[in-house]
């Protein structure tokens, strides 16, 4: 009897660690990047187009650096995020949903705006604040009338940037035609 339950034991301690080492191999596989362990290289700062590492702002609502200065309106297209500047540089700041067409990187100027029309996915929308053109799609900031923001559909070529109806309502007032409109990475 005792050569069985040693046969048991060592059976189950084989399976035990064969169970140990299976995930501890899975934590592994999926451990992020950034918890590497102590005194490894962490990775290089990536760089930007112009060759410098990108400065990423400490506070993430932070208007970014690169935007210039003065009176203007920021689309941060990776951050999906939109920054009214005013002459005194006091930003109101608010998330935005992308169309499935994005302006290039650069500065802009407002050249039209619609109170009221269908999107070009058919949905309502108002304070329609256009500013660019990318291959004869019209790019600008809108409100859903019914205040949704839903991801556009990707099978389809749209323009706009989506926001909530009271950022609607702040983006109307502030961008007038010909204001500044900076779009960054």
């Amino acid at each position: 009897m005792a050569r069985s339950s040693s046969g048991l034991v060592a059976g189950l301690t084989a399976a035990a660690l064969a169970g140990v080492v299976f995930l501890a191999y899975q934590a592994s596989a999926n451990m992020p990047d950034n918890l590497a362990a102590p005194g490894s290289q962490s990775p290089a700062p990536s760089a930007s187009a112009s060759g410098s590492p990108e400065a990423k702002p400490a506070d993430p609502l932070a208007v970014p650096a690169d935007s210039g200065t003065g009176a203007r309106v920021v689309y941060a297209l990776a951050d999906r995020r939109v920054w009214l500047v005013d002459d005194k540089g006091e930003p109101r700041t608010f998330t935005v949903m992308p169309s499935t067409v994005d302006p290039k990187p650069g500065t802009y100027a407002v050249t039209s705006r619609s109170g009221k029309v269908a999107g070009s996915d058919g949905t309502p929308i108002e304070h329609v604040v256009r500013f660019a053109t990318v291959g004869g799609v019209s790019i600008g900031f809108s409100a859903a009338v019914d205040g949704s923001m839903a991801s556009p559909d990707p099978s389809k070529k749209t323009g706009g940037v989506r926001m909530k109806r009271a950022d609607g309502d702040a983006m109307w007032k502030f961008a007038a035609i010909g204001a500044r409109v900076v779009v960054v990475p």
